[in-house]
């Protein structure tokens, strides 16, 4: 079925009518708005774009009404990029290759929703310990944050759509990210500041993880002390300096930024929390922006001559300064031809490889941005953990 037949089916909002104009109990006029709905829903989520007929986005009733197409929306969202991975196998003429470059995002995308819903599920301890009916839904419902999530979708599905939509470039969304705890709103974070490789946007995923499998071979290379080859090209010189421009480039966006507007007052205007959520905040804005995904920390007031050039510059740089060392790599390598594996050619299809790979991906990242995030959830949730609060 396609997913704009699916979601209308779903009960998602489809019309040509425009407005409708209501009158509520009390006598007043309501304006309740209405369109196309389930048509650009569709387009939306298969094109990874994230930008919703309506404010709220996902979590509009006309627009994501029920769990079936919460469920419609996700898969969408994942249909073209996951597929691009399986054609990529097809066409360097190894399938395996492609499935193992699957299973890797596949890993990352189980542990990275595994992760936002045990931290949401398991809320914040504060509200436990003065006694707050924390699931906010049903007397002895199992403890959970529901700040800023629709009740029909609940903590595992505002959980699962976060992941999803920040893996795969998209910045839809269906519940409030700023709203989520300190190591849940992490794990989005972080999705982006990998690269947005786990299956990422249409095409864009596929590049950012060969760019890791390029990295990845090299290492590989090193260790055995051979000239390291992927797909019967080698990887010399130039192109792992045009690998560590990629790597290095979205870092030299974000975190800059990131600083500078955390020490100009036109930067800390815009905070509307203090201490680590705050930093938080700023950092996810710019990750955001410089990553193609759109999604936010609600909590920054973003809208503001000083944040829109900061934002502009941040999404020139993110797009153009990845872009093109990905395209020049791609020239060098076109430039050879193809030679046969040999005996010390590392295989790229094996549990080996893809080990190796997830290694590579969370060290780089890790190594990158963990004083950032140290600084920012990390912290927020120790003190959210000893019983200390920021506001």
């Amino acid at each position: 079925m396609h997913p704009r037949a699916a979601l209308r089916a779903t009960g998602c909002a489809t019309t040509l009518d425009g407005a409708a104009i209501a009158h509520t109990l009390d006598g007043a006029t309501q304006t309740i708005a209405r369109g196309p709905v389930a048509s650009q829903e569709a387009i939306k989520q298969l094109g990874t774009n994230g930008g919703g007929f309506f404010n709220a986005n996902a979590a509009h009733p006309f627009e994501n009404p029920t769990p079936v197409s919460n469920w419609w929306s996700m898969l969408a969202i994942f249909l073209i990029p996951a597929g691009t991975v399986w054609m990529f196998g097809r066409g360097v003429g190894s399938t395996r290759h492609g499935w193992a470059l699957w299973t890797a995002m596949f890993v990352l995308f189980i542990g990275g929703t595994s992760v936002a819903y045990w931290a949401e599920s398991r809320g914040n301890p504060q509200h436990a310990a003065l006694g707050v009916d924390v699931a906010g839904v049903v007397p002895g419902h199992a403890a959970g944050n529901m700040e800023g999530k629709e009740v029909r979708f609940g903590i595992a599905n505002s959980a699962l759509y976060a992941v999803v939509s920040t893996d795969a470039s998209c910045g839809a969304v269906n519940s409030m990210h700023d709203s989520f705890t300190a190591l849940g709103g992490l794990v989005p974070l972080v999705n982006m500041q990998l690269g947005e490789l786990i299956f990422g946007g249409v095409g864009a995923g596929l590049y950012g993880t060969l760019i890791m499998v390029v990295l990845t071979v090299f290492i590989a290379g090193l260790m055995v002390g051979r000239t390291p080859e992927y797909l019967g090209k080698r990887i010399q010189q130039r192109e792992v300096q045009m690998v560590m421009c990629y790597v290095l480039a979205f870092p030299a966006i974000v975190l800059p930024l990131t600083a500078i507007s955390l020490v100009l007052p036109e930067g800390l205007a815009g905070l509307n929390n203090r201490g680590p959520h705050g930093l938080t905040e700023v950092l996810y804005a710019f990750t955001s922006t410089a990553a193609n995904n759109g999604s936010a920390f609600a909590g920054l007031t973003g809208g503001t001559t000083f944040y829109n050039t900061l934002f502009g510059i941040a999404m020139l740089l993110g797009r153009f300064a990845l872009i093109v060392p990905v395209l020049a790599l791609a020239g060098f390598l076109a430039e050879q031809r193809i030679a046969p594996a040999t005996a010390g050619t590392f295989p790229v299809t094996g549990p080996m490889f893809v080990t190796l790979l997830l290694g590579v991906i969370l060290i780089v990242g890790a190594l990158t941005y963990f004083p950032a995030l140290a600084l920012g959830p990390v912290v927020e949730h120790l003190l959210m953990t000893g019983g200390r609060l920021f506001s």
